[in-house]
């Protein structure tokens, strides 16, 4: 998969959740295609890891506090699986990445921006399917510091790296010291060259930001430890790491202009920032996605 540019760009939970996993419509009524739910209800899918489930929550929840009858599908583990569920109408909303979408699409469409990304989705989408508005909560990949890091190097973007990355060390997860969006892109689009570079695996990269034996690391913008340690995730004006915008792809005869206006306010209020700490909830304090997603529904003034 490193051959192609857009899909060694993306993060690893959108690899996984593009690449295995059970079909669970296959248990039931011997996988007939016919609408997962009953009349009029939207059925919300997710993939098997908990971002998706979470994300599945704040949406359907958003919808059943319209009076929408809801029914959810949740860790569903490919996306072979749960897109040909949404063309045949078995599911209704999926929470989505857009550049995960584009590079199921299409494996060789270049990287660019959210509007481009979209764009080039909605050209290359079969007719019945549809994306909605994209939130600008992302998740994808980030180079990323300590606090103290950042203030002693006045740094707020990647580019601030250029004068001071000979000093420091990058770690990562092996691939990303050879893909075009790692180390070399870095080097191209900005001008940064790391004195060091050390592979880790993903567990172990922000214990070893901690440490202080990397002083850089490639961390994904909605990885919880960035919530719970105070990381600084430097911008990426240039984009090198591409567009991952929380989207939902819909069934466009299962979701009427009421159902969208519904999504479309989750989306709009919906950051990165916020997806993190809620991740924290989810994955490092153990609550439940339902309650945790009910809870910032009420915050945001969403229910």
């Amino acid at each position: 998969m490193k051959t192609r540019i857009a899909l060694a760009g993306l993060p690893l939970v959108l690899l996984l959740s593009a690449c295995g996993g059970s079909d669970p419509f296959e248990e039931e009524d011997g996988g007939d295609a016919a609408g997962g739910g009953g009349s009029g209800t939207i059925v919300v899918g997710s993939a098997d890891f908990p971002e998706s489930t979470l994300l599945a929550e704040i949406y359907g929840r958003a919808l059943a506090a319209e009076d929408f009858e809801v029914e959810y599908r949740l860790n569903i583990g490919s996306r072979e699986v749960y897109y040909s569920q949404i063309e045949s109408g078995r599911l209704s909303v999926f929470p989505e990445y857009n550049g995960g979408i584009l590079a199921y699409l299409d494996n060789e469409a270049p990287l660019g921006t959210s509007e481009e990304t979209n764009a080039a989705i909605t050209e290359a989408l079969p007719e019945g399917l549809e994306i909605l508005e994209s939130s600008d909560a992302e998740n994808k990949d980030s180079v990323t510091v300590t606090p103290e890091t950042a203030e002693e190097y006045e740094l707020g973007t990647i580019g601030d790296l250029a004068e001071v990355a000979g000093d420091l060390t990058l770690g990562a997860p092996p691939e990303f010291e050879t893909r075009p969006q790692g180390v070399p892109g870095l080097a191209d689009a900005y001008g940064v060259e790391f004195g060091g570079f050390r592979a880790l695996e993903p567990a172990l990269i922000p214990q070893a930001l901690l440490d202080d034996d990397i002083q850089a690391a490639n961390l994904f913008t909605t990885d919880p430890q960035i919530a719970v340690e105070g990381f600084v995730v430097l911008e990426d004006p240039e984009n090198l790491f591409g567009a991952q915008n929380i989207t939902p792809l819909v069934n466009a005869e299962q979701v009427d202009e009421d159902a969208r206006a519904v999504l479309n306010a989750v989306s709009a209020a919906l950051t990165t920032e916020a997806l993190t700490t809620l991740n924290e909830r989810v994955i490092v304090d153990k609550e439940e996605a339902a309650d945790v997603a009910q809870e910032w529904l009420e915050v945001e003034g969403l229910v």
